[in-house]
């Protein structure tokens, strides 16, 4: 049936493409089989169609589905300055085609419009040159969490594990200090 294939939900809840009457296909019925898969079954389509329990429940399917994002979001000064670019690069690559354009048909305009597509070409560099230091700028102060191989991980790390050690000084100073300042035992008899 192609794009327009028509679906019906299961008993379960599991949605199952419909078949022709009479057809045996192998299709999911849903039921988990204990070791993480789901059983598959070869079923008439009238038994796939049957609904189970006392009653049919409509077959209501969402709209939209939330997806988790398979990458960070940019952060702001970088996205902004990624959008700057975008336009800069879309205003150059017209002021460029006006300028092939009129010279192709002669007309006065092809000089002012290169010279224009020359100076516009520089601005892009610089706007594309702009996202690339925003960006580094902001890794930079803001250390890279989702790099596992990111310094500012391995700093932090590294200042943790420094931290923990002067406390665990610090305690065992204090501990001395409450049991008689040192001037007690110094190992057991």
């Amino acid at each position: 049936m192609g794009t327009a294939e028509r679906r019906e939900v299961l008993g379960n809840g599991v949605v199952a493409p419909s078949v022709a009457q009479g057809d045996v296909e192998k299709v999911s019925t849903g039921r988990d089989t204990g070791t993480g898969g789901i059983e598959p079954s070869l079923a008439p389509a009238e038994q796939l169609r049957a609904p189970v329990g006392a009653e049919a429940r409509p077959a209501y399917r969402q709209l939209w589905v939330e997806e988790p994002a398979r990458r960070r979001r940019l952060p702001d000064p970088v996205r902004t300055a990624a959008v700057r670019a975008v336009l800069v690069i879309a205003v150059t690559l017209i002021q460029a085609m006006v300028a092939f354009l009129s010279a192709l048909a002669g007309s006065w305009l092809a000089f002012p419009t290169l010279l224009s597509s020359v100076a516009s070409t520089v601005v892009a560099t610089w706007a594309a040159l702009d996202v690339w230091v925003t960006r580094q700028v902001w890794n930079q102060r803001n250390g890279v969490v989702s790099v596992p191989s990111s310094t500012a991980r391995a700093l932090r790390r590294e200042r943790r594990k420094a931290r923990r050690q002067a406390r665990t000084v610090a305690r065992t100073q204090e501990r001395i200090r409450r049991q008689g300042g040192g001037s007690g035992q110094l190992s057991h008899p």
